[in-house]
């Protein structure tokens, strides 16, 4: 049995997102400058949201926190796939893979969590606004950020626990730019189809729970607004539409990975540079176009510097 335990697999090869040498140059600019943008838009919006009394409220609290999660899930993958554009010997240590499961999985289940307080924060504010600053104060953000970030390292921890036992003694190419669950436990020497559900259902069902509580939460909201005055019926309707934009654009991806029981390596490599990648990249565009206190921030900023 501890023979069995034991990984004989010192390191994995990625495969990356295409084998071509001039397709990897071109990724390599596009995706460098990618994430240069992600890294500073994310950033601004923190430093802004940081030094701006105007924005010191829970709405804007959470869109902060929300900016250092995007800016950290990338971080957790793109930088080794843009290196690896530019090496021919793609490998990722046995640890390093290990560390790129955890993070992605506690950053991602942190995430779904912290867009659920972010609708619960849009509901009080619309159905119950009279209430809003003694539901939604400063103690109860910190205490629901506190605990997407508990429930996300707990999801992750719970993965771990089972992929760091399985023994890897053979096959250790991965045909992705990273290391996640579904692909690593294929590498395993043991009969890993039911392990295999049975972890993806793990993701799927934090996935799917969240992604229904959050439709169920705005489709509660527009049925609220509906009462209201036209004015305040558009600004509300601009409000959620850009927290469901992100909320599509994060969980889409997400559920067609680990609910989807088909696989298929083209598509899931799309949907992991989608969630990965381009999700961070829209989020500060979706909430800074369309924010009004946001580009009034901004013109403070300019004027003060």
């Amino acid at each position: 049995m501890d023979e069995r335990n034991l990984s004989v697999v010192s390191e994995f090869m990625l495969l990356g997102l295409c084998q071509s040498w001039n397709k990897q140059v071109l990724l390599l600019l596009i995706f460098f400058m990618l994430y240069l943008i992600i890294v500073s838009g994310n950033i601004a919006i923190m430093v802004l949201i940081i030094t701006d009394s105007h924005l010191h409220s829970p709405m804007y609290f959470l869109l902060a926190n929300l900016s250092f999660v995007d800016m950290w899930l990338c971080s957790v993958t793109t930088p080794k796939m843009i290196i690896d554009f530019v090496r021919e010997n793609k490998t990722i240590s046995f640890g390093g893979c290990m560390c790129q499961i955890l993070f992605v999985h506690f950053v991602g289940g942190g995430e779904m969590l912290l867009l659920v307080v972010m609708a619960y924060d849009r509901y009080v504010a619309i159905c119950k606004p009279l209430h809003y600053s003694t539901i939604m104060n400063l103690q109860k953000c910190i205490g629901l950020v506190a605990t997407s970030w508990t429930i996300g390292f707990v999801h992750a921890m719970s993965q771990m626990a089972v992929i760091v036992q399985l023994p890897f003694c053979g096959p250790r190419e991965i045909d992705s730019f990273f290391c996640d669950i579904p692909l690593v436990i294929k590498l395993a020497c043991i009969d890993s189809y039911n392990l295999g559900i049975l972890m993806n259902a793990d993701s799927g069902v934090l996935a799917m729970t969240c992604f229904i509580v959050l439709l169920i939460s705005y489709t509660y909201i527009l049925l609220t607004v509906r009462q209201s005055s036209k004015a305040g019926t558009s600004r509300t309707l601009s409000t959620c539409t850009a927290h469901m934009t992100v909320v599509l654009l994060f969980f889409g991806p997400c559920i067609f990975i680990y609910v989807w029981p088909l696989s298929i390596t083209w598509v899931d490599k799309f949907l992991a540079v989608f969630y990965s990648v381009i999700t961070p990249l829209l989020n500060p565009a979706i909430y800074t176009l369309r924010n009004k206190e946001i580009k009034n921030a901004l013109k403070r900023f300019r004027i003060n510097q």
